[in-house]
């Protein structure tokens, strides 16, 4: 195979204010808006693509009794790899990013640090690649 396949996990998340979001992760983290469906201040679907692969989904919290998936906004934790932490932290930081852990070099050999985005879900991001299946 000499291409990355499509992901075939999508994290995804809900907001109080889901287009504020899609704005921080673009800004502070890099991610590239795909596609935003909804009307007004709501966002029925978003898809977030990560540059090296892979991607998030998000929308906008819904309070009705029929929601089938109710994910409460802030609630949700993710491990994103990247090729240059340092680069990507002051990224963070200068967009607001609160600070939960500072750069580290991990004994697993991951260079990784832990923010909080606006509506105080946490980011993991690192070097680290997983080990082989």
């Amino acid at each position: 195979m000499t291409t990355t396949p499509a992901p075939q996990v999508w994290p995804t998340l809900r907001a109080t204010d889901a287009r504020a979001l899609i704005r921080f992760l673009v800004d502070a983290f890099g991610f590239q808006e795909v596609v935003v469906h909804g009307d007004g201040d709501r966002v029925d679907h978003a898809q977030l693509a990560w540059p090296p692969g892979g991607g998030i989904m998000l929308g906008s919290v819904r309070d009705a009794d029929g929601d089938r998936w109710p994910l409460r906004p802030g609630t949700f934790g993710a491990y994103v790899v990247t090729d240059d932490p340092d680069a990507l932290y002051k990224r963070a930081v200068d967009a607001g990013a609160e600070v939960v852990m500072e750069l580290t070099d991990t004994d697993y050999g991951s260079r990784d640090f832990i923010v909080r985005d606006p509506e105080g879900n946490r980011w993991s991001f690192g070097t680290y690649r997983g080990e082989p299946s």
